[in-house]
């Protein structure tokens, strides 16, 4: 790579920021424990983007040892080893050009899921509005190459989802930014737990195809302040 020229290495920077910061935010909502986990962002205007380094605390996280790599995952600037993940993140921006954030993490409600293979029903008016509907599972993959990615991808084209259960593994985000990624990663685990409670108690009332249509238009399109990006 040659020397990024000042516009782009301002955008490096504030990413290298915004990936740093947000993953206190898998910490707070209680996404995580110890090092498992990470978060991506792409960097605007490059084929780059930035990701955690592989094994480091989150109290050590700080931008400057974030990685920024190619879209083929390989290692552009930073001395640590970037995150095992890195590959099935390169492969979701490289095949996914509106995704602009991607979130992993082993959150205990939705992996409990995705440990049984199944995908958490749509029963409740907060997930149609988020998720559009079901949260799917992917396919089994092994971490270390893009086999991981290319089942985030197939799964979740053409679906409304932003979450994906990666079978026996854990919960993959995408988002129109690394924040609205990690957003998708805390509802995804309020959602599991929420419906895994409610089975508990007996059996899940569905809600009607066309009216989780409805929610999901209304919220996407009407409710909040959109985040930037171009995810749709």
């Amino acid at each position: 790579m040659s020397a990024p020229t000042p516009d782009l290495q301002e955008a490096i920077l504030e990413v290298r920021a915004d990936v740093a910061r947000l993953h206190e935010l898998l910490v707070r909502y209680q996404l995580v424990i110890w090092t498992g986990g990470n978060i991506s962002g792409r960097v605007p205007g490059a084929d780059l983007f930035v990701i955690k380094p592989s094994g480091v605390e989150y109290d050590d996280l700080t931008p400057e040892n974030m990685i920024l790599c190619d879209l083929d995952g390989n290692v552009v600037e930073g001395e640590n080893a970037p995150s095992s993940d890195t590959a099935a993140h390169a492969y979701v921006y490289r095949n996914m050009p509106q995704v602009n954030g991607v979130v992993h993490t082993h959150s205990t409600y939705a992996t409990a899921w995705a440990a049984r293979a199944e995908p958490v029903p749509c029963v409740l008016t907060g997930q149609a509005d988020e998720f559009g509907g079901e949260i799917p599972v992917g396919p089994f993959a092994i971490i270390g190459d893009d086999s991981i990615g290319r089942g985030i991808v197939a799964t979740l084209t053409g679906h409304r989802s932003r979450a994906v259960l990666m079978q026996n593994h854990g919960v993959f985000t995408i988002g129109k930014n690394s924040r609205d990624a990690v957003k998708a990663a805390v509802m995804a685990e309020d959602v599991a737990r929420t419906v895994h409670i409610a089975r508990q108690l007996g059996e899940l009332v569905p809600i009607p195809q066309e009216k989780i249509d409805a929610l999901f238009d209304r919220y996407q399109n009407v409710y909040g302040q959109k985040p930037t990006g171009a995810l749709s």
